[in-house]
């Protein structure tokens, strides 16, 4: 696996690889703790390690471990890596329509998973899913490969989560029943729309709740209070399109809801500890990014 990641990922940060669902991640020095924003995703690290911090949950994930995401989160996280052992990881994006699909059929062949929902999990890496990955790289370097035979690994990685372990989160989440459920959608809408007005009763409405239902609900899965997560999302955000656009701080901080320019600077200093224009020239340097054209759709730094 190592040596098919230097291959498919030659560069320090993202390459996107030829399918469009999964992304190679290299680092090639450590990273200190940082704010970071996580879509529904499994990330499977094959050299070097990461540690991901929320509330007072600690999450290995490193050559014997994977990450599970079941809803988009942000939290903080490190890196350990360098130049010569670079970190190389696997970042998965779960496609939803697929695991509805997994789903549908696991049911009604009655497989049921057994565990309480969580946010965030890390699992040890067994052999069964190391071979899933091995065989997903080794696809991912050959084009043709790539497009008939990638997808079915993949699909056959999400049924392991689903089976695994970490089925519950991923099921509720996808349901959008109970209350963690519930509180999934209301990511999910928050996500979609976080450059609107977002009043926490309409939210908690939305998912039929109480306000006060709601927060307790909400910060048991997020380790954090529904406006702190909003704002932590549209930082997050302002942060992608600077980098990614070249849009000025202040029309950044306008297109994800901001009104003033200077409560949007002061609250990007505090959140990632220093002002926007700072943090950029530093994240693109850290990730070696593309030009405009060649990033994408991507997020935020895994």
């Amino acid at each position: 696996m190592i040596e098919l990641l230097y291959q498919l990922a030659p560069n320090e940060g993202y390459t996107q690889s030829l399918l469009s669902e999964v992304r190679f991640m290299r680092s090639d020095r450590p990273l200190k703790l940082t704010p970071v924003l996580y879509e529904p995703s499994i990330v499977i690290v094959c050299q070097g390690s990461k540690r991901g911090y929320l509330g007072e949950e600690v999450y290995l994930y490193d050559a014997m471990h994977y990450l599970v995401l079941s809803v988009p989160l942000p939290f903080a996280s490190t890196t350990e890596a360098s130049c010569e052992e670079p970190l190389l990881a696997i970042s998965i994006q779960l496609n939803m329509s697929v695991v509805a699909e997994l789903v549908f059929i696991l049911d009604k062949m009655n497989v049921r998973a057994n565990c309480a929902p969580r946010s965030m999990y890390s699992s040890p890496l067994n052999n069964t899913m190391a071979d899933a990955t091995l065989r997903l790289l080794e696809a991912l370097a050959l084009p043709v490969d790539a497009q008939l035979l990638a997808p079915n690994i993949v699909r056959e990685i999400y049924y392991r989560i689903l089976t695994g372990e970490q089925g519950g989160s991923v099921r509720a989440g996808l349901a959008q029943q109970g209350q963690f459920g519930k509180i999934a959608k209301a990511l999910l809408r928050i996500h979609s729309e976080y450059a609107a007005p977002l009043e926490i009763r309409e939210l908690a409405s939305d998912v039929g709740m109480s306000a006060a239902s709601f927060h307790v609900h909400f910060k048991s899965v997020t380790q954090t209070s529904p406006l702190q997560y909003i704002k932590s999302t549209r930082l997050h955000q302002a942060r992608m399109i600077m980098i990614r656009d070249g849009l000025s701080a202040a029309a950044a901080g306008a297109k994800v809801g901001y009104e003033s320019a200077s409560q949007f600077s002061r609250e990007f200093k505090r959140f990632f500890g220093r002002p926007p224009g700072e943090e950029v020239r530093e994240m693109k340097a850290s990730l070696a990014l593309l030009p405009p054209e060649r990033i994408s759709d991507l997020t935020l730094p895994h």
